[in-house]
């Protein structure tokens, strides 16, 4: 084999390389799913379903959890093509209606998140048992920062940590993720919430504060 046909088969070998090492990834356009969930460095958690469509910019969360001993439960719509999110307390039949300062940002590896590594859930010995997924990590903002994983394969999002000196350590573990939505109402809020005004903040919400600030008032009002 002559020195031209060693550079030609070691330049193949490092396309294939390329190729393989893993990329960032956006999730399938509509999800439904299950999460927990633990922020306020561990002061508030919480568990619930999570119904996801990239289409129409819309997330459906009900969760229930406890914060300082006190139970609380949340059933927020967050519309972000409207930019705001609703509120809905069932047992009186209420609703509130709060700005989100937030862009809609699909769920994703950010472009610029760096790998961490790859790591099998459950065991590589065998076909169906484990899951092989990839870690990354970033930035948050300028003293923030994150660690995700997601699925080599469809790009199912598996868990999210993030820090910022505004709302502490935030975590979220998420599963039984089926594509597809069950049920398209999930993103229209009921009838009672029509006549809700908006409730100015001095802070608009984000994702991420929208659960603890429940939370905190739950916390309060009990």
């Amino acid at each position: 084999m002559n020195f031209i046909s060693v550079l030609s088969c070691l330049s193949l070998l490092l396309a294939a390389a390329v190729a393989q090492y893993p990329k960032p990834c956006v999730v399938p356009l509509l999800l439904t799913g299950s999460f927990s969930m633990s922020a306020g460095n561990g002061f508030i958690s919480a568990s619930g379903s999570v119904t996801y469509s990239a289409l129409g910019e819309q997330m459906r969360l009900r969760s229930i959890g406890v914060a300082a001993g006190q139970t609380f439960i949340v059933d927020q719509v967050m519309l972000f093509n409207e930019k705001v999110y609703y509120e809905i307390d069932w047992s009186k039949e209420s609703c509130k209606k709060f700005p989100l300062n937030t862009e809609f940002i699909p769920m994703q590896v950010p472009a610029n998140a760096k790998l961490m590594g790859q790591s099998f859930l459950g065991s590589s010995s065998s076909w169906g048992m484990g899951v092989l997924t990839n870690t990354w990590y970033g930035k948050l903002s300028e003293n923030g920062h994150y660690t995700t994983a997601f699925t080599e394969v469809g790009c199912i999002p598996i868990f999210f940590s993030g820090y910022t000196p505004e709302t502490g350590w935030i975590t979220y573990d998420t599963f039984n993720w089926i594509i597809g939505t069950s049920n398209p109402m999930d993103f229209i809020p009921p009838d009672f919430c029509v006549a809700s005004k908006l409730e100015e903040t001095k802070t608009p919400h984000s994702f991420f504060t929208a659960v603890e600030s429940l939370a905190m008032k739950t916390k309060r009002d009990k």
